[in-house]
C-alpha cells in the first residue's frame, strides 16, 4: 500500500498551482490548499498578521502534503479504513472535507451497513467499512469511486456555476469527473457517449 506522504505527493499533483476562480467557494487555492484552510489553522506564511491570498500564493508543495497528511488524513482517522479505500477518501477529503466520509457512509447504508451519516470516522464506520470491503473486496473501491463521480454530477445538476469543473468548454469530461475516475478501474469509466447522455440537460 502506498504511504499517505506519496499519496499526497499526488493529491498535490493533481491539484496544481495557484488559481482564484470567483466560481470556486474555495475561494484562493495553491496545491489544493484553500485560504480558507489556512485561516482555520492560522497559518500566516507571510508573516504580516493577515492570512490572505498572498500566504496562498507562498504555499510549498512541503507545506500541503504536511497539511493534508496531518489534517486531511491522521487527524480524521482515515488510516483506520481498509487500504483499498483509504487513497480515494483521502483525495476526496481534500476536495470536499467531511463529505467525504459522509459519500461512504451513503455508501455503507446502500450496501446493507448499519452506519449514521454524519462525516465522523468512528468505531461505527470504521466497522462498517472493514465489513463491506471483506465483502466485496474486488468492488469497494470502485464503488466509492463511482459514488464521487455522482456526488459531483449532483453538485453541476444544482449548481451551474460548478458545471466547468465537471465539464469541460470543448464539451469533455472535466477535472471532477476525472478526478473521480482515477480511483475507478477503467471498465468502469463513463464512454464519452454516456457522459454526454449524463450531462445533456446542462
Amino acid at each position: 500500500m502506498q504511504t499517505v506522504t506519496k499519496i499526497a505527493k499526488e493529491i498535490v499533483a493533481r491539484e496544481g498551482g495557484f488559481v482564484d476562480d470567483p466560481d470556486d467557494p474555495g475561494g484562493a487555492t495553491k496545491f489544493g490548499v484553500t485560504i480558507h484552510t489556512l485561516r482555520r489553522l492560522g497559518v500566516d506564511l507571510t508573516r504580516d498578521g493577515v492570512i490572505d491570498a498572498d500566504d496562498v500564493r507562498a504555499l510549498s508543495r512541503e507545506d500541503a502534503v504536511e497539511i493534508f497528511s496531518d489534517y486531511y488524513y491522521h487527524r480524521p482517522g482515515i488510516a483506520r479504513f481498509p487500504g483499498g479505500l483509504q487513497a480515494s477518501v483521502f483525495d476526496m477529503y481534500v476536495n470536499a472535507g467531511a463529505n467525504a466520509v459522509k459519500i461512504l457512509q451513503r455508501l455503507l447504508r446502500e450496501m446493507g451497513q448499519v452506519v449514521d451519516v454524519d462525516g465522523v470516522i468512528g468505531p461505527q464506520t470504521v466497522t462498517a467499512a472493514e465489513a463491506a470491503a471483506d465483502a466485496a473486496p474486488d468492488h469497494i473501491a470502485d464503488a466509492y469511486g463511482i459514488a464521487r463521480r455522482n456526488y459531483y454530477f449532483r453538485l453541476a445538476d444544482g449548481r451551474p456555476a460548478s458545471r466547468k469543473f465537471a465539464r469541460t468548454r470543448a464539451g469533455g469530461k472535466g477535472g471532477w469527473i476525472r478526478r473521480a475516475e482515477e480511483f475507478i478501474a477503467p471498465r468502469f469509466h463513463l464512454s464519452m457517449a454516456e457522459f454526454n447522455i449524463r450531462v445533456a440537460t446542462w
